[in-house]
């Protein structure tokens, strides 16, 4: 029998996860700005490329120091790992806010509350990513 083992240094998951959410910050911001002016849908996505912008400097300075080169490449394959990241995003805002939500009759809050659970989500799938492909 095979052990597979996954090397999680808990003091960098944990600057990870909340560089992440000061990233997830600036995204929801973001969204709620841009939401003035376009759909729920477009302001989900283009929030997120703000955010994902943020992430990848904060994890870049913070984070990941230690396992890179900083080489270009680096930005080519966060987008990559982040493409994951914003699908799943946008499938649950858009499931939660026009068809979960309802379902259990909230009508408040509805786009803040499937927004933030949907960039939720990709948290521990995007750190792996990051970790073992775009900064390694």
């Amino acid at each position: 029998m095979t052990n597979y083992i996954i090397n999680v240094n808990t003091k960098q998951l944990t600057l990870f996860l909340l560089l992440g959410g000061i990233a997830a910050a600036i995204n929801f911001s973001t969204r709620i700005f841009l939401n003035h002016w376009m759909s729920f849908s477009a302001s989900v996505f283009f929030a997120y490329l703000v955010g994902m912008a943020a992430a990848y400097f904060l994890f870049k300075i913070f984070v990941f120091k230690n396992n890179q080169k900083l080489k270009r490449a680096s930005f080519f394959y966060f987008t990559l790992v982040n493409l994951l990241g914003i699908a799943q995003t946008w499938v649950v805002s858009m499931a939660l806010a026009y068809y979960i939500l309802p379902i259990f009759g909230v009508s408040s809050g509805v786009s803040e509350a499937a927004h933030i659970i949907g960039i939720a989500v990709p948290a521990f799938t995007s750190y792996f990513g990051h970790k073992y492909w775009s900064f390694k």
